[in-house]
């Protein structure tokens, strides 16, 4: 249990330390005075001072932080907000940045890395009524050969390629009991009904065989760029299941992540990388949303400024905005991470 907790301490610590380092660099090659760059979080514990900028670790051992001089006051000298509007967007967007990069370079290790791969043939073993599949004409006994050209070869890759085109018409070549093929166009559904799924099959795979499969390098990273779309696409999809209703809303915060990245780390390298990957690419994405405190905020006032023609929002004005939405980010976070210890008292596992 306690290797499981510093197993996920330490991947959530790179990712979140990752996303420092892209502003900590990018400020640094604008010429914006660093003050500060912080390994964990205060109380600190040591610090050493180069040039201009303090090193610092800190007691909690939870990602970093960079402070930056004159975020929002253009009076500061070497001061962010004193530098022109692209290099204002390149520094803070610099940590999405990385935290994306991060994202693909994980994605492109994981398909180098030997892993087993079941392989057969997906047999439809239940077809519900008036469900897409049994509009288009899918009956039990027939085998799901390709959707959209990609084969399947397993009830995951079905699984994720119908995750993937939910609400859009998908073509299932499907092979009948007596050997004939056929194609069927349906449209997989947003909210099925319960335990029947977006096109209403309930599947197996028979005829297993397990094969050891990895890529090299130069076929990984062009997969590492597909699963990094797929992922960001799932996840959105994901969110819109939440919005409609169709999956439950479940939240978890630092607590959970670090809990389910320690239990991720029980199946081997590859999940775990792959995890980490989706961290990362999330993080990355949701500090873009324009929301006051996130990057995506502090964006949004430079683009606000930019469309003001230079006409800019008082430092003051920001600071407070930012501030506001900072004590409501953390009173979230608290929330969540109070249901998450709560969960974790009670013996309940993310992971199945």
């Amino acid at each position: 249990m306690l290797v499981n907790i510093l197993i996920g301490i330490a991947v959530i610590s790179v990712i979140l330390l990752a996303h420092e380092l892209g502003h900590f660099i990018s400020a640094k090659l604008a010429k914006v005075k660093v003050e500060e760059l912080g390994l964990g979080f205060p109380p600190r514990l040591l610090s050493i001072k180069r040039g201009e900028t303090l090193y610092s670790l800190n007691a909690i051992p939870f990602g970093g932080f960079n402070k930056l001089a004159g975020e929002e006051d253009p009076e500061v000298p070497s001061g962010l907000a004193r530098k022109s509007i692209p290099t204002r967007l390149f520094v803070i967007g610099a940590g999405s940045l990385v935290n994306i990069l991060l994202a693909l370079l994980l994605f492109s290790i994981v398909f180098m890395i030997p892993q087993d791969v079941i392989t057969g043939d997906v047999l439809v073993e239940e077809v519900a009524p008036d469900s897409p599949a049994a509009i288009a004409g899918i009956v039990p006994q027939d085998t799901i050969i390709s959707l959209n050209d990609k084969p399947i070869i397993n009830n995951y890759e079905l699984q994720r390629h119908t995750q993937l085109n939910l609400g859009k018409e998908i073509t299932l070549v499907v092979r009948h009991s007596d050997g004939t093929t056929e194609d069927f166009q349906l449209v997989p559904r947003w909210k099925p009904p319960q335990d029947e799924g977006a096109i209403g099959v309930a599947i197996t795979t028979i005829n297993t065989t397990v094969i050891r499969q990895s890529y090299p390098f130069w076929e990984a990273i062009p997969k590492g760029f597909v699963g990094l779309y797929e992922t960001a696409v799932l996840y959105k999809n994901g969110m819109v299941g939440v919005i409609t209703g169709a999956v439950p809303a479940d939240f978890y915060g630092p607590v959970g992540i670090v809990q389910a990245t320690g239990e991720i780390a029980r199946y081997g390298a590859a999940p775990l990388l792959e995890f980490a990957a989706f961290i990362s690419l999330i993080l990355g994405v949701l500090n873009l949303f324009p929301l006051p405190a996130l990057d995506g905020g502090r964006i949004a006032f430079v683009i606000l400024e930019w469309a003001r023609r230079g006409k800019r929002i008082s430092p003051k004005k920001e600071g407070l905005v930012h501030l506001i939405g900072f004590i409501i980010l953390m009173a979230l976070m608290l929330a969540i991470t109070l249901q998450d210890i709560i969960r974790i008292a009670s013996g309940e596992s993310i992971i199945p």
